[in-house]
């Protein structure tokens, strides 16, 4: 795969992180990167560039990237690497294929379960199962094609911090895979690119494995600290909150083994994991507290869809779904 052209589509918190990293002006290199974004941190890309603030480092780093809010402004990518969150690539669905090509490769950097997660999966009895939650109408699996796919997940601590500026709160980590779990040339010229901006990439053949092992935090730690306004230390220093904590990631961890993932973590681990994380602000209490809709679907409700799909009871994330969905409901109101 020859890689030379790429677009991030929603260039937010990790998608920005990862357009400032690439840029030919970080890169030294005639790759051409753009980015779809909108709103006051498009205009400010627009006018300042992208500025990166890195975790240990006081200078920032800060790049000029063609950016627009229409893809049509574009011509079709080589690979296009999409930050926008689960709930919101539906409705992006027709502008990402105006962005296709032959050969062309969408990296998908989700949290949760993706809408194209039982694509080629080995269990017969699931596989190529699709979900309207995940993708209405299908948009997604006729439009961009899980063929296309690369799955990713990714371990980064990230925030839009004023537009244009994104602020990063560790050195993360960013694991890729094929949904077909085989290592690809593709795989490893993407691999090789983002390796060389700095980026600490690593290929899975259990992509699978991987989300749930992920989403153990993500399906407790988000719902819970937009309901508490809390930050990760802050739940973890509650002991009742903690407590509650650790049994929906029981049930999450028995939804992805009944779905044959291998999440490999117990929760007594994924929790004092969790404890040495720090102050940082959930992606979910981040969206409550600018005001924009909650990614629960992908992270909340899908545990409940595949637990009754597996026939394992999910009651604690269940409650959750049913409060954090209220309170998004109470959030998108108009003032």
């Amino acid at each position: 795969m020859t890689i030379k052209t790429i677009c991030i589509f929603g260039a937010g918190a990790l998608g920005g992180m990862i357009a400032t990293k690439i840029a030919p002006s970080s890169l030294g290199s005639d790759v051409t990167v753009s980015v779809i974004a909108r709103g006051a941190h498009l205009d400010a890309i627009r006018r300042e560039g992208l500025t990166l603030h890195e975790a240990g480092s006081e200078t920032p780093l800060n790049v000029k990237v063609v950016a627009t809010d229409n893809p049509a402004d574009l011509p079709p990518q080589d690979l296009v690497i999409t930050g926008l969150k689960g709930h919101q690539l539906s409705a992006a669905a027709e502008g990402m294929a105006k962005l296709l090509k032959d050969g062309t490769r969408v990296l998908m950097i989700l949290n949760g379960i993706p809408w194209w997660y039982f694509h080629r999966d080995d269990h017969p009895e699931f596989a190529e199962l699709q979900f309207e939650e995940l993708d209405e109408g299908g948009a997604l699996w006729r439009l961009v094609g899980p063929h296309r796919v690369i799955g990713c997940v990714a371990h980064q601590g990230a925030e839009v911090s004023e537009p244009g500026h994104i602020k990063l709160s560790n050195k993360g980590r960013f694991i890729l895979g094929e949904p077909s779990g085989e290592i690809t040339s593709d795989l490893e010229a993407i691999q090789a690119l983002l390796q060389k901006a700095d980026l600490n990439i690593t290929l899975s053949p259990e992509i699978r494995n991987d989300i749930w092992s992920k989403l153990m935090g993500n399906a407790s730690f988000n719902p819970i600290s937009a309901l508490t306004r809390s930050t990760m230390s802050d739940l973890m220093a509650d002991v009742a909150v903690s407590d509650q904590i650790g049994k929906v990631m029981k049930e999450v961890k028995a939804v992805g083994e009944a779905l044959g993932a291998n999440v490999g973590m117990s929760v007594e681990e994924r929790l004092e994991q969790a404890s040495q994380i720090g102050p940082v602000r959930t992606s979910m209490l981040q969206d409550l507290l600018a005001g924009k809709a909650l990614e629960i679907t992908p992270l909340v409700g899908m545990v409940v869809v595949l637990g009754r799909l597996a026939s394992v009871p999910t009651p604690v994330s269940e409650t959750l779904l049913a409060m954090v969905s209220q309170l998004d409901r109470e959030n998108c109101k108009p003032a």
